[in-house]
């Protein structure tokens, strides 16, 4: 075993046992509580929800750890049985070495890569979300979302892909940084289109009808100063009974999406203060914010794809006879996520500092906490939410803040 590979697999091992660590310690907090609804929680949820949440959780932990380790082994069967560096010397026989070749080989193994986990997510879409009352996909729908996925991927990665190889080839030593500005374009735009092009693939999106919810909407964006261009609802009931809203795009571009479900769990006011901590986000910032933090990352990469790219001593421990381009973001990409990992209490926290925010936006709008807090309660109970996490877990899994932390800081 090279040094490299020592590397990785100390780099795996560290996050599966982290990753477990984390889950058996929710588990445990979890399992401690099951008795009577603690007390911070009355009005909150009902003790059978309650019950039922942390059974919700429980399985899901469970089924969750399972995953880690199977996708763990995966990996590693990928990287250390030498299947990667056979299969790219066999495809670029038979394709050469071009900038396509590399690309559609890049693609092509992460699709099969994936298709190996397809067991698990039927698994978790058709028994356990069956089984709490949460799936409302047809087996058909679902295999049809696979193929619509990956087709997108294959029309839209595959030229992406070929681009961002040729330009070692058009720029030389500095194409990463070209790499860089074109992907992080290539998102921005993807912001505006994707709602617009990709979306439709898989759902329906129509716009909010006129009546009394429409008015009280476009008023508070009004009194918010946020000229909403569009209220769209998205038909997310047709594959899960989870509700949720979003905001996309910038500029004149920018909309609101709610789902169906949303709408059809809460009351106007709760909606009102729904779409108006959707507002907020957009009043403070926080979108140009995560989209510099999400450069910085992005930069960081194409710099050291750049550099490992140019290193033969990191395709010669991997086993490859040639250096590629290609092969250098495919390793990366199995890499990456190693080292990532840590980084994650550093971003929720930075993501649950803009939800407060957008908490107390909504607050100030609306002229009162209690009708986000009653959207939020009831969103919970719908949802199953595990209301009260382990503290390590949260950090590292939970992007939003919970429940009784917003309750608190909204009425601070």
């Amino acid at each position: 075993m090279s040094s490299l590979e020592i590397v990785f697999v100390v780099a795996l091992l560290a996050k599966l046992v982290a990753e477990l660590a984390l889950e058996f310690l929710n588990r445990a907090y979890v399992s401690g509580r099951t008795g009577a609804l603690p007390e911070s929680l009355e009005g909150v949820m009902s003790a059978e929800n309650f019950a039922k949440s942390n059974e919700y959780t429980l399985v899901k932990s469970r089924f969750g750890s399972l995953e880690l380790v199977f996708d763990a082994v995966v990996v590693a069967a990928v990287v250390l049985s030498g299947v990667l560096p056979e299969a790219f010397a066999a495809w670029t026989g038979w394709l050469g070495e071009g900038a396509w070749s590399q690309a559609l080989f890049l693609i092509v193994t992460m699709m099969v890569i994936s298709l190996v986990g397809v067991p698990l997510d039927y698994h978790r879409q058709f028994r356990i979300e069956e089984r709490f009352g949460f799936n409302r996909s047809t087996l058909g729908l679902w295999i049809m979302d696979k193929i619509k996925g990956m087709l997108v991927g294959l029309a839209i990665g595959g030229p992406l892909l070929w681009v961002l190889i040729s330009l070692v080839d058009w720029l030389g030593a500095y194409w990463w940084l070209y790499g860089f500005v074109l992907m992080f374009c290539f998102q921005l735009v993807m912001m505006v289109l994707y709602p617009m092009l990709i979306v439709p693939l898989f759902n329906k999106l129509t716009p909010l009808e006129d009546g009394p919810l429409k008015s009280r909407l476009m008023a508070m964006s009004d009194k918010a100063g946020f000229k909403c261009n569009a209220i769209q609802v998205i038909d997310g009931s047709k594959r899960s009974a989870h509700s949720n809203a979003y905001f996309t795009g910038f500029g004149r571009f920018r909309r609101i999406v709610l789902y169906d479900t949303l709408i059809e769990q809460l009351g106007e006011d709760e909606i009102e203060a729904v779409l108006a901590h959707e507002i907020g986000h957009y009043k403070k910032g926080h979108v140009p914010k995560m989209i510099a933090s999400s450069a910085v990352m992005m930069l960081a990469g194409f710099w050291l794809v750049g550099y490992l790219a140019r290193s033969e001593w990191f395709f010669e421990d991997f086993g490859f006879e040639t250096m590629s381009i290609g092969v250098a973001f495919l390793l990366f990409s199995v890499f990456g996520g190693l080292f990532t990992f840590w980084l994650s209490p550093l971003f929720n926290r930075l993501s649950r500092k803009h939800e407060y925010e957008a908490d107390a936006f909504a607050r100030e709008v609306v002229g009162d906490w209690k009708p986000l807090s009653g959207a939020l309660r009831r969103l919970s109970e719908k949802n199953l939410s595990n209301l009260l996490p382990h503290p390590a877990y949260s950090g590292f899994h939970y992007s939003h803040p919970t429940l009784l932390e917003r309750e608190a800081a909204m009425r601070g």
